[in-house]
């Protein structure tokens, strides 16, 4: 992908120059219910320009070419949200938008299907605080971790460990659930319960792998799923007015806490032994434990650390895997099924073995620099992240993943630019045999904006 770097730091010093646009506060585009604003409601808008270049996965091809690397330019991400508090107790919440999208997005197919509603729920606060809120409809609130429930506009790498959202364009929709809930606060402790409707395997727009000795889900049976969340809070409690929790707050709270959570949903999963015919259903069962700590370091110096540390025990069937790439930069592979580990999800572009059944540990963290401005614009932020995932089908080979980069703040969250480095693995079947490949990197500029 250094092929390419020049390129993306041109990009990056003309991003630089158009700051000074951005540097004056906006109020938010929100609109008072009442004299007093308790009641409104508000609006926003996120878009996340890709700028990348990266080193394809062995046979990629690109259009029929063949692809040892590849340069795309994409919208990781495209939403709008709407809500507000609409009485004293009723809380509404909505978010439509869409996601990786680049010149291969449906490069077979219609390019224009890709906007969607990601949410629409509404709440009711039964308490006289945030004890107790329940909800319902299409959400992304869930257990296992914080980061399946990830506030995009606010986190400190450049993009969330996908690994966490464990059923993704599966059994959900971008991650989203039918579901009711209910939600709160109290004392130190921040809960979530939620049971989800999951959605059938074949709606998800992808042929389902055939039924295997490894475990896939199920095309047959249907049963709700249950999710839960636990946090404890050592200090200040994490935002609570939408599900989605923030990545960092970049200085202006002291949040350490130790949370745990969990997914089950029976029977979500079947596959069949080589040696016989029958049928065996199993148990999708997640669950990780994990500390967080968001917390400003010097007030005079207005510095801040961010860091995190998780463990994810991830079990979805016997040996089941998949890979993905975020947003692939291709779309075919000259691999033929004999020589890939896979049968789920494309091998080519910047995929790997992102999801299975075994364990992860997932840590990252970042430092917002000293400045004597106080306010968040031209500010600096370097960060680091690692999965480290051990999963049953690749016999013992490590399959880590490795990230650094660093965002620059024009104005906070609102406007920023961060470059982020990706080093990956590959693996190959060789006369029947895993094999490890070499390992492959990526470059990527992201330009945010968040209204």
């Amino acid at each position: 992908p250094f092929y390419h770097m020049k390129n993306l730091c041109v990009i990056f010093l003309a991003m630089l120059g158009i700051h000074q646009a951005f540097a004056q506060d906006n109020e938010a585009l929100k609109i008072k219910l009442n004299e007093s604003g308790s009641h409104y409601f508000q609006t926003t808008f996120l878009n996340q320009i890709w700028v990348r270049s990266n080193e394809s996965n062995p046979g990629t091809t690109i259009q029929g070419d063949p692809a040892s690397s590849s340069f795309d330019i994409g919208l990781r991400r495209t939403r709008m949200q709407m809500f507000g508090q609409i009485t004293d107790r009723t809380f509404i919440y909505f978010q439509f938008g869409q996601n990786n999208f680049n010149a291969q997005y449906n490069s077979t197919s219609n390019r224009k299907i890709a906007p969607f509603f990601h949410d629409a729920l509404g709440e009711y606060r039964i308490s006289d605080k945030n004890q107790l809120k329940v909800g319902g409809g299409l959400s992304i609130i869930g257990g296992l971790s914080r980061f399946s429930q990830p506030s995009i506009g606010t986190i400190t790498t450049m993009d969330v460990p996908v690994f966490a959202q464990t059923t993704v364009d599966q059994i959900d929709q971008f991650s989203r659930k039918l579901s009711v809930y209910a939600r709160g606060q109290i004392g130190h402790w921040d809960y979530r319960y939620i049971l989800s409707d999951p959605f059938p395997i074949t709606s998800n727009g992808q042929t389902p792998p055939a039924l295997a000795p490894v475990a896939n889900f199920a095309l047959k049976g249907h049963h709700l799923q249950h999710q839960g969340y636990l946090i404890y809070q050592f200090f200040d409690h994490d935002a609570h007015t939408t599900p989605y929790m923030t990545g960092t707050y970049l200085g202006t709270k002291k949040v350490v806490n130790i949370a745990g959570g969990f997914i089950y949903q029976k029977n979500a999963m079947w596959n069949k032994s080589a040696s016989s015919t029958d049928t065996t259903y199993q148990n999708m069962a997640h669950w990780a434990i994990e500390s967080f700590v968001d917390i400003p370091l010097n007030k005079e110096k207005h510095s801040a650390l961010n860091a995190y540390i998780g463990y994810f025990n991830t079990n979805y069937g016997t040996n089941y895997l998949r890979y993905n790439g975020v947003m692939n930069p291709a779309n075919g592979t000259t691999a033929t099924a004999a020589n890939s580990i896979s049968g789920q999800g494309p091998v080519y572009g910047n995929s790997y073995p992102m999801f299975g059944t075994g364990s992860v540990v997932y840590t990252q963290i970042g430092y917002l620099l000293p400045s004597k401005n106080a306010s968040m614009s031209n500010r600096w932020m370097p960060y680091a992240s690692a999965t480290l995932a051990n999963y049953d089908r690749l016999n013992g080979f490590s399959n880590n993943t490795f990230h650094a980069g660093i965002n620059y703040f024009i104005q906070g969250h609102k406007s920023k630019l961060s470059l982020d480095i990706q080093n990956r693995p590959s693996f190959q079947v060789n006369q029947g045999e895993l094999v490890k490949g070499q390992r492959l990197n990526s470059v990527t500029l992201q330009f945010q904006l968040f209204i």
